[in-house]
Order: C-alpha cells, then sequence, then structure tokens
C-alpha cells in the first residue's frame, strides 16, 4: 500500500444479516487532505460504505465478509464503532441527529468525549467560527433549532473531536438551495483551512463535485466510475444521468424520468 493513503477500501462486499449483500467488491482510496465523494441513487450503497468504514454496520447486524479496510495503514473493517471513532474517524450521520434537550453549547462538548479531560474551549471557538449562525443561539435547546442549523451543529459536533478522517452522509438532504450553499462552503473551508481529509456522500452531485478533489459513482452496491471531480463533471454520462444535463444542456424533468441513452457501465 502506497504511504500516502490515509484510507484504502480493497475490494469488500457488505452482508447485512447473513443474508442481504448490499456491496460487492467495493474499491476506493482516500489521500490525506482529500474531499472524496460517493456519488449514486438511493440504494446504491453510499451509506453502507460509510458504515462499513465507520463500525455503524454491526449495531446494524452487518458485516464486512470478504476485502479489507485499512486506515493509517492498519485493519479496521468489523472494529466497534467506538474504537475507530477513537482512531479519529467521525461519521456524521444522515438526517441530522443532535440531542434535542441539550443547548447547541453541550452538545458541541459532547463531541470531545473520546479526548475527555482535554482544554475545549478553542474548538468551541473555532466551531463558532465556521457556523457564526450558532453563536447567538449556544443556550438554544437543538431541538428548537432550524434544519440547516441542525446540520450545522453536527458538524460542528464530529469537528469538536478533532477527526482525521470525517464522514459526510447526506448534509443537503431537505435543505433549502441557500443553505446547502452556505453548508458546502464552510464544508469546503473546514478542508483547506485545517487540512481535515473528508469522505462525502451526496446525492447532489452538482455541489459535491463542485467541492470534491475525487469522485467514485456507485450503482447496485459497485464502484461504476471513477476520476478527478472536474472529469467526473464533464463526463457525458454523470451530465446526464447525475446532473440532469444532456449534451445540448439542461433537461427537462420528463427527459430526465426516461432515460434515452442506456448507461454505458450496465
Amino acid at each position: 500500500m502506497s504511504e500516502n493513503k490515509l484510507l484504502v477500501i480493497n475490494n469488500i462486499s457488505v452482508v447485512y444479516s447473513d443474508v442481504i449483500q448490499v456491496l460487492k467488491g467495493v474499491s476506493l482510496t482516500v489521500e490525506p487532505g482529500q474531499v472524496v465523494s460517493l456519488l449514486g441513487s438511493n440504494g446504491a450503497g453510499k451509506t453502507t460504505t460509510l458504515k462499513a468504514i465507520s463500525g455503524l454496520l454491526k449495531p446494524e447486524n452487518g458485516e464486512v465478509t470478504e476485502g479489507s479496510v485499512l486506515f493509517d495503514g492498519k485493519p479496521i473493517h468489523n472494529h466497534s464503532p467506538e474504537t475507530i471513532t477513537r482512531a479519529g474517524i467521525i461519521q456524521v450521520l444522515e438526517g441530522r441527529q443532535p440531542f434535542k434537550y441539550l443547548t447547541i453549547e453541550e452538545n458541541l462538548r459532547v463531541g470531545t468525549a473520546t479526548r475527555w479531560g482535554k482544554p475545549y474551549k478553542q474548538d468551541l471557538e473555532k466551531v463558532y467560527h465556521y457556523f457564526p449562525a450558532l453563536t447567538k443561539r449556544r443556550r438554544t435547546l437543538a431541538g428548537y433549532c432550524s434544519g440547516g442549523e441542525m446540520q450545522m451543529l453536527v458538524i460542528g459536533r464530529a469537528l469538536m473531536a478533532h477527526p482525521k478522517l470525517l464522514l459526510l452522509d447526506e448534509p443537503s438532504l431537505g435543505l433549502a438551495p441557500l443553505i446547502v450553499r452556505e453548508i458546502f462552503q464552510i464544508i469546503e473551508r473546514i478542508n483547506r483551512e485545517d487540512g481535515t481529509t473528508i469522505v462525502l456522500v451526496e446525492q447532489n452531485a452538482n455541489m459535491a463535485l463542485q467541492i470534491a478533489t475525487y469522485g467514485y459513482v456507485m450503482e447496485n452496491g459497485k464502484i461504476v466510475m471513477e476520476g478527478r471531480a472536474e472529469e467526473l463533471r464533464e463526463n457525458p454520462d454523470v451530465k446526464e444521468f447525475y446532473l440532469g444535463m444532456g449534451v445540448a444542456g439542461t433537461k427537462s424533468y420528463r427527459d430526465v424520468k426516461a432515460y434515452k441513452r442506456r448507461k454505458r457501465w450496465l
């Protein structure tokens, strides 16, 4: 394995309940400081891939049955979530799940659990620097936050853990376009200013490829395409099936629904 790879997933298969196979020979690599996007439709296996990295398959009766997941050169597949978290991999789950009866600041402090007893005030200020909208509401119960504020909160809570690898699952889900743009700008700043390595699962391929270094396209539990983000943005298949664009430009919704050209990788 090359020394400059932070994460290496090598030909993994994932099975739930000893019966349902979701991933079929998935391989990908992530270098330090990269933003890597996983693109694909619902059910493609994107979230399962993140959970294979973070150890969250175990609570759902899932298992990596073949292949390996290496982090910093060490195998972590099928390890417990707490062990993987302490190694520096932090996942922000889809659906924004704060502790609703704690304040914003108390939620952020929960993120220091893996570093208990160490100073955290500077980390709080860094989170408020990235997410100024949270500053004025730091004493507000998280349950009273808007969807955008909740997304900022759960990303901020993850940053409090000093992640070596940050896994983001659908950060744009259910948010207004202006808020989505703001969230992605902040994710880009976190990567650029802190050097945080990020794996981003996102259905909004256009936004994801704008901030990513490298991208993978998943279909039916397999990687069907990969490349640098700028190359994927110009790929005709990605344009048609994920960006809603054809050769002549943007298509209507009706045209996108009825694919006229078969995906070349199927």
